[in-house]
């Protein structure tokens, strides 16, 4: 296989650090045939993690949901996830923990009988919205499309059950736009692949309140807020309410704070992020320099 088809990256797997080209799982890994498996992702910005160990929480949280509780300590958690990023020679990245089922004696159809597998890897911090166009912002559609619903994949566990989200991925694709917004069963808005939805009226901040991800970055907003008194909503958000909002934004891991300018072809506000989302991104990064919400990649080695 070709090395150069893959980013620079270390990966953690089997009790050691390998180059990302090298990470292998076996064919028969539950994870791998029955998208068995929980995972989260933490990123480095400048040499420093951030909120560390809200996403340690909910890797735990999240494996121990599926019944395969991860079986390391936390600071060993830590070391390996600082390890990658050391050993992959990066100062931005993006570092995804994940835990598959694993692979059980002679193929049994038994999940209790798996070996639950851990796998660490670190690659070059990646953008949904490029920080050079900030500006421009996100243009999405709502699709029709509905979310997995809770009742079948608890959605506060992180999971790669993404086949809904990839054929809405494609939908935006052919329609020229940078990405898409799935609904729920109430036909409400639900979240896009790898962020949550923020929506902006005169009653303040509005995200819908079940059905999604709580991400981390999610959270960072909802404590943002509170800190500038900035009313929450939480609750379903109707595709009527999405349109008539005066700003829309986009939360993930993968670049933060991303206002979203156009839906449906129709502008949000004047199409230009607004005052709110401002505000928030730049607080947002912010906190990337503030010692409370960050842990240096060099002390956890």
């Amino acid at each position: 296989m070709k090395e150069d088809i893959f980013p620079q990256g270390s990966a953690w797997m089997n009790g050691e650090f390998i180059n990302i080209s090298e990470a292998r799982i076996p064919i028969l890994d539950w994870g791998f045939l029955r998208s068995d498996a929980t995972y989260d992702v933490v990123h480095v910005w400048k040499g420093q993690f951030f909120r560390l160990d809200e996403h340690i929480d909910r890797f735990f949280e999240s494996t121990k949901s599926l019944r395969m509780p991860c079986s390391l300590e936390r600071d060993d958690l830590k070391k390996i996830l600082a390890g990658c990023v050391k050993h992959a020679g990066l100062d931005d990245a993006y570092v995804e923990m994940i835990q598959t089922r694993g692979v059980s004696k002679n193929f049994q159809r038994d999940p209790r009988k798996a070996n639950h597998r851990f796998i660490a890897f670190a690659v070059p911090f990646g953008w949904i919205l490029n920080p050079d166009e900030f500006e421009k912002g996100l243009n999405v559609i709502v699709s029709n499309i509905r979310r997995i619903p809770p009742e079948s994949v608890d959605s506060k566990i992180k999971n790669y059950h993404w086949l809904d989200l990839i054929s809405g991925m494609f939908e935006a694709y052919d329609s020229n736009v940078d990405s898409v917004i799935l609904v729920d069963e109430g036909n409400n808005i639900s979240e896009g692949p790898g962020f949550n939805i923020f929506c902006v009226d005169a009653s303040g901040l509005n995200t819908p309140d079940k059905g999604v991800l709580e991400g981390v970055t999610r959270q960072t907003v909802l404590d943002l807020a509170e800190e500038i008194k900035l009313p929450v909503n939480l609750k379903p958000i109707s595709i009527d309410m999405l349109n008539d909002s005066i700003e829309v934004f986009a939360t993930s891991t993968a670049g933060g704070i991303m206002p979203i300018t156009k839906i449906n072809n129709q502008l949000v506000g004047n199409g230009t992020p607004g005052k709110v989302t401002r505000q928030i991104h730049k607080s947002y990064w912010d906190l990337h320099v503030n010692s409370r919400w960050t842990q240096s990649v060099n002390d956890l080695v």
